[in-house]
């Protein structure tokens, strides 16, 4: 049996404006805010960077490639459900997530008093065990369109493996 050839570290990047109508969702977390960020799903830049990073690390593109938002059917989707559907990508190839490390770069709100509630959901959909997935929340000092308030980023990296439960091929 040939084995599949993967990077197995991938990192993920995304930036989201303020402005859009609904909630403030950050890794699947509805956080207080007068503004939500602006996308095509529910514009949760958390999910998204993680969502990319997995996909790196098991060499599957990106989630613009997956989730193009000129496709209708993802119009305000759940990101926390996209990347369920991610991570189920892995699963028929005979990986899962290892970890996932991520940093939300924002001013305001202050983020500290949700990290662990987006790490506990963001864990969940990815399979993982407490500690397995680490949250952490950075201001720009005012530098920047995160600085001036004018949206959010966030990076991630993850790791993926070969499963430790393989599902027949």
């Amino acid at each position: 049996m040939t084995r599949r050839s993967f990077p197995g570290v991938g990192l993920g990047v995304d930036v989201h404006r303020f402005g859009g109508g609904g909630p403030l969702v950050l890794g699947g977390v509805i956080v207080p805010h007068p503004e939500g960020l602006v996308g095509h799903s529910d514009a949760d830049v958390l999910c998204h960077a993680v969502a990319d990073a997995v996909l790196g690390a098991a060499a599957l593109g990106d989630m613009g490639e997956h989730f193009p938002s000129d496709e209708e059917r993802w119009r305000g989707a759940s990101s926390l459900d996209l990347l369920r559907l991610v991570v189920g990508m892995l699963a028929p190839l005979g990986l899962e997530v290892g970890g996932v490390d991520a940093t939300v770069i924002a001013e305001a709100p202050r983020l500290g008093p949700h990290r662990e509630s987006m790490e506990a959901s963001l864990g969940e959909v990815l399979g993982l065990p407490r500690g397995a997935c680490s949250v952490k929340v950075k201001s720009s000092d005012g530098l920047g369109l995160t600085g001036r308030q004018e949206g959010m980023a966030a990076l991630a990296v993850a790791t993926v493996r070969e499963s430790s439960n393989p599902v027949a091929q």
